[in-house]
């Protein structure tokens, strides 16, 4: 999968794509993860690519013939994919948003910056926006590492273990359960007996107990979308769920 980025800065994903899984993923040519800068793109001597907003106001907008400039050179070559916008108004990122772009071969995340991009281009060049939360960032570029990373867990070969990402918090709409390893004691806290008892069908229905139960605790909202059984819905009223 392709991961096209087009930021104003560059050298903010050297790092970050260097460690760990991501790092991983990119050797082994699992996922690729491309920058362009729109000041390669802008036309005057000092590659503009901002200005200020008509109408007034504090800050500066993004312009839009270098941004426009770059999708189509973009697009001039290579697989298809959507451009996704990252700003504040766009829908939510979440897991199920996560897994259907893993889906797609390639696509095209622009870093907006300063007070945004001039809403000529988000009407015509972008096909989706997507924000990572209700609050403010200074670009982008943090925005778009989340989305890479939220993305590639999905795309198969990128954990090793095809079952990971089907274990984890948000894939069927719960938080996750609690998560133990040795020693067997620590600080006075014990494992769950449960967890070594051996018993997978003992262990796999605590683990979703435990799951319900935090999700109540913390995020009860998720239990309306939450995809539950009838032993889940049994759980959840004897621990006060008012369903």
């Amino acid at each position: 999968m392709l991961f096209d980025i087009v930021t104003i800065f560059p050298g903010f994903f050297r790092s970050p794509l260097e460690e760990g899984v991501l790092h991983r993923a990119i050797s082994q040519g699992i996922i690729r993860v491309r920058t362009t800068n729109p000041r390669d793109f802008a036309t005057d001597r000092h590659r503009t690519v901002d200005d200020r907003p008509y109408g007034g106001g504090d800050g500066m907008v993004m312009k839009p013939e270098p941004l426009h400039a770059v999708l189509e050179h973009l697009k001039s070559g290579g697989e298809a994919g959507p451009v996704i916008l990252l700003s504040p108004r766009g829908e939510l990122l979440n897991q199920a948003r996560a897994r259907d772009l893993a889906c797609f071969p390639r696509i095209i995340l622009v870093c907006g910056r300063y007070e945004g991009v001039d809403e000529r281009f988000r009407e015509c060049c972008a096909d989706r926006e997507l924000s990572i939360g209700d609050y403010v960032l200074t670009g982008g570029e943090i925005a778009a590492l989340v989305v890479i990373d939220s993305v590639s867990r999905h795309v198969p070969g990128v954990l090793g273990c095809e079952t990971s990402a089907e274990e984890e918090s948000f894939t069927d709409g719960l938080l996750e359960y609690p998560q133990y390893t040795r020693p067997p004691v620590f600080n006075g806290m014990a494992v769950p007996e449960v967890l070594m008892s051996g018993d997978h069908a003992r262990i796999a229905r605590w683990r979703r107990n435990e799951a319900l139960r935090i999700t109540l605790e913390r995020r009860p909202e998720l239990l309306r979308t939450a995809r539950l059984t009838h032993d889940d819905r049994e759980e959840l009223r004897r621990l006060g769920w008012p369903s």
